[in-house]
């Protein structure tokens, strides 16, 4: 299976809901590496590595979210991996 690499920008209700957290668990659940974190405008941004069913499996996650959150766009970007992930994490920074 082809590999794909993609960032994904969620705007919304997204912080202060345990965006983050919901999001780590569904990568876990669907299998796909690389890590999230909390934009100062406000939304969350996140980087999905994997097998391409997987990767498109956890963007539909993204569009519908974690059960208090309210997505209204979610931005995607196909990226040229350029780092090695090793499994999904929350950014901080």
């Amino acid at each position: 299976m082809a590999q794909k690499t993609i960032r994904a920008v969620v705007a919304g209700r997204v912080q202060g809901v345990c965006f983050r957290a919901y999001t780590r668990e569904a990568a876990l659940r669907y299998g796909v590496k690389g890590w999230v974190r909390n934009l100062p405008d406000g939304s969350v941004e996140a980087l999905v590595a994997g097998e391409g069913d997987r990767v498109e499996r956890m963007l539909a996650w993204l569009h519908q979210g974690s059960p208090s959150s309210r997505v209204s766009r979610v931005t995607v970007e196909e990226m040229e991996p350029d780092e090695q992930f090793t499994a999904f994490e929350i950014r901080y920074w």
